[in-house]
């Protein structure tokens, strides 16, 4: 009965950690939507652009913005993947415990 109960609670822990990597998920994906967005509307823009630092708008090279946003693209992507990686892999171990719960 124990070990019944420890591998309850081991499921919730792991359908806990699968939420909380849904909500990083969910969140980078919106950052990696805007910075997209704002990709987009530099190419499509003329001169000038501008950052947003703080309180300040900042007048910036349109070339190093988007490269600053190209930059920041591929980690965003990186960070994506690297979280689809371990929901695979939380997934897997829930799943795991299910089968042996059920038994």
């Amino acid at each position: 009965m124990e070990k019944k109960e420890a591998k309850l609670q081991e499921m919730q822990m792991l359908e806990q950690s699968l939420q909380n990597l849904f909500f990083q998920k969910q969140s980078f994906q919106m950052e990696l939507s805007e910075t997209l967005s704002a990709i987009k509307e530099i190419e499509n823009s003329g001169e000038p652009v501008f950052k947003i630092i703080g309180q300040l708008m900042i007048k910036k090279d349109k070339n190093k913005l988007k490269e600053e946003l190209e930059t920041k693209k591929k980690m965003l992507e990186l960070r994506l993947k690297s979280l689809e990686k371990q929901e695979e892999s939380l997934d897997a171990q829930a799943q795991n415990l299910r089968k042996q719960l059920i038994k």
